[in-house]
């Protein structure tokens, strides 16, 4: 994996302008903050989003992969708000769960999730050479 980043860029901080991978592509389907029985434990924002990529690095267990070969991922929330309040945490809960992997990623603030509970959706792709 190569992180794109152009020289009079300004670096952008918690993911990647752009990614080159080469290898065998995995898609993992929006994840809730719910687990495996489909039950809500954590009500709020910061803990379901860590469920949610502990639930895509589960996925990613089952192709072979980890969170070191995630190359994009697509949040939808539904409170900017609750996302930028919890921030650090947030950043902390993913290096956590994630490492030091950067991806490529779009947040984007919905009106709802098909969930009603549901407070954050993450979509992931990931490559793995070979």
């Amino acid at each position: 994996m190569r992180t794109l980043q152009p020289a009079d860029w300004a670096r952008p901080r918690g993911y990647a302008n752009g990614v080159e991978a080469r290898g065998r592509t995995v898609f993992v389907a929006g994840q809730i903050g719910w687990d495996k029985d489909q039950r809500f434990q954590a009500k709020d924002f910061a803990g379901q989003f860590e469920q949610a990529l502990l639930n895509i690095v589960a996925v990613l267990r089952e192709a072979g992969a980890g969170p070191e070969h995630v190359v994009r991922l697509t949040w939808f929330i539904t409170d900017k708000r609750a996302y930028l309040a919890d921030a650090k945490r947030i950043g902390e809960i993913y290096r956590r769960v994630m490492g030091r992997n950067f991806p490529t990623m779009s947040v984007v603030q919905v009106v709802a999730l098909v969930e009603d509970e549901a407070l954050v959706e993450i979509e992931a792709t990931a490559v793995v050479e070979g």
